[in-house]
This record gives C-alpha cells, sequence and structure tokens, in this order.
C-alpha cells in the first residue's frame, strides 16, 4: 500500500511540475485509472447486490411457495434499480474519459 501512495505522489509531483502538455496527459492517465476503478468497484457492488437479491428471492419462495410471482416481480425491480446504479458510473466514466471537463 505504500508503495502505491507513494507511486501516485511521485506521479503527483510530476504532473504539477510539468508544463501544460504534459500535465494534460496526466491527467488523462490519471483519468483512465479512475474509471477503470470506478466501474470495477461498481460492477463488484452491483453483482454482490444481485446476489444478495437473487438468493433471498430464492429463499421466500422455498418457504411460500405461493409467493414466487409477486416476490419474482420484485426482485426484477430490484436488480433493475441495482443494475441502473452501475449504468450511471459507466456513464460518469466514459465523461471523465471522453469528455474530460478537468482538461483545459
Amino acid at each position: 500500500m505504500k508503495k502505491i501512495l507513494f507511486l501516485m505522489l511521485a506521479l503527483a509531483g510530476a504532473a504539477f511540475a510539468a508544463d501544460g502538455e504534459v500535465a494534460n496527459q496526466t491527467l488523462k492517465a490519471y483519468s483512465v485509472v479512475a474509471a477503470g476503478v470506478g466501474l470495477g468497484l461498481a460492477a463488484l457492488g452491483g453483482a454482490i447486490g444481485m446476489g444478495h437479491t437473487a438468493a433471498a428471492t430464492i429463499a421466500g419462495t422455498a418457504r411460500n411457495p405461493g409467493l414466487g410471482g409477486k416476490l419474482m416481480t420484485t426482485m426484477f425491480i430490484a436488480l433493475a434499480m441495482i443494475e441502473a446504479q452501475v449504468i450511471y458510473t459507466l456513464v460518469v466514466a466514459l465523461i471523465a474519459l471522453y469528455a474530460n471537463p478537468f482538461l483545459g
């Protein structure tokens, strides 16, 4: 962890000491890393949430098979909401990559 922090600080120092073009390239590189990490974390969280939702629906249906249809409908709505959060992260990542507001 200390090595990663040291590397980030070294790159940040190079970005602030550099001229405009090199600083823009460094900022683009950081944007790619941030987009990849952010999207990966969002996908991981979405996958965990979807797994818990499916497990709870299966457990509920096993306990009371008569409510299977209602539980399934509720599960699909919940899955759509979980997936929407991942899609929002994808949109923010694409904005950071292609229409970066921080580049001059």
